[in-house]
């Protein structure tokens, strides 16, 4: 089965067109086909590409808060200092 499809083009876009056809050796509407079907796969993979950069991302963002210390975490150094300390065995105020 087969379809017919009317386009419009201007003058140069009509010119080029043909004018890479005769480059290719192959008739106008041939070479339009294969140029379609070309740009469609590119876009195709294109798109497959960033779908699964999304899917990665994604993935990769459920990780994000996914562990549990037991304590709270944060930038207070007397508690990391009390911490530390404690790991090594010494008492708090111990270390000068």
């Amino acid at each position: 089965m087969s379809q017919v499809l009317t386009l419009e083009l201007s003058d140069d876009d009509y010119a080029e067109i043909k004018l890479r056809s005769e480059i290719a050796g192959v008739p106008i509407a041939e070479w339009a086909i294969a140029s379609l079907k070309k740009y469609t796969q590119t876009s195709s993979a294109q798109q497959k590409t960033k779908i699964s950069k999304d899917l990665a991302r994604q993935r990769f963002r459920r990780h994000a808060g996914a562990i549990c210390l037991g304590t709270a975490t944060g930038a207070d150094n007397e508690s990391i200092d009390a911490d530390l300390a404690k790991a090594y065995g010494y008492e708090v105020g111990e270390i000068a």
